[in-house]
């Protein structure tokens, strides 16, 4: 993969680039792995915004990935590299040997024609292969990670991401995350070998304010730009500045560095070592 730069043709291509679909193989998705998506564009049941700067887009269809992978010990080729338009890494379609279909989150390198397994015990260190922690050695890299035995993979799962097992003592395994952050997980839950496939893709400019329309996203106004009626940073003459001590957000609370993490969170005690703050 790599980035494709587009020809200058308008003002606005000459910042635009995408990731080359190179590695995709299948253009099409399987229809049976697939749902449709309702598009809510912001609002709750009762048609109020809940979420603002949605609405529009493409119209999408839901691929369903298996992030569990329950089918212990039986091999599965790669048949296909796919495109998901509801995520930013690859997806992999596999087969397994009685026929049966699945999609998978790819992982980086993989290419048709490659066997993968998932099991409860340990199997080949290959990218692709899922089992527990306590069989993974430190120092390799993994993804599609669970935070619960049994619950299927929530963390490291976008493009390019991978997780560092660092070591694995008692009943839980280290692992240092994407973030910097060095957490303690349960050494029964399963994650997949090797790094999310797309590591390109944050080397992506959107370029256009038409492209983020493809995506369903709305334009966005700065609050400064607003009446004070509407904002608490609107008003003033010229290119003033807020006037306050912080910026806030449209209904008044604190915006821009301010901790969203619950104070007594469950999972705090795993933390051993948060991650780093962004300059």
């Amino acid at each position: 993969m790599a980035i494709k730069v587009y020809k200058p043709t308008t003002p606005a291509r000459r910042k635009t680039s995408i990731v080359s679909s190179s590695d995709i193989t299948k253009t099409k998705p399987e229809k049976n792995l697939t749902i449709a998506k309702k598009r809510s564009a912001g609002r709750n049941s009762s048609g109020k915004i809940t979420v603002r700067h949605r609405g529009g887009g493409a119209k999408r269809r839901i691929r369903l990935v298996d992030f569990k992978r329950v089918r212990f010990g039986d091999k599965a080729g790669v048949v296909a590299i796919e495109y998901d338009p509801g995520r930013t890494s690859r997806i992999a379609l596999i087969q397994y040997e009685d026929g049966a279909l699945s999609y998978i989150l790819s992982a980086n390198g993989l290419k048709v024609g490659d066997k993968v397994v998932s099991d409860e015990k340990k199997v080949a260190i290959e990218k692709g292969n899922r089992m527990p922690l306590e069989f993974i050695p430190s120092g390799i890299a993994v993804y599609n990670i669970e935070i619960n035995p049994g619950r299927g993979g929530v963390m490291v799962r976008s493009a390019g991401s991978s997780a560092m097992i660092q070591a694995v003592e008692g009943k839980f395994a280290q692992l240092k995350m994407p973030s910097g952050e060095i957490r303690l997980v349960k050494k029964e839950c399963m994650a997949t070998v090797g790094q999310v496939s797309n590591p390109d893709h944050r080397l992506v400019r959107i370029g256009k304010a038409g492209r983020k329309r493809h995506m369903g996203i709305r334009p966005t106004v700065r609050g400064k730009a607003m009446n004070p009626c509407d904002h608490p940073h609107g008003g003033g003459e010229g290119r003033h500045p807020i006037g306050m001590k912080y910026p806030k957000t449209k209904w008044g609370k604190h915006a821009l560095g301010v901790k969203t993490r619950k104070k007594n969170k469950w999972s705090n005690k795993m933390i051993i070592k948060r991650r780093k703050k962004r300059k």
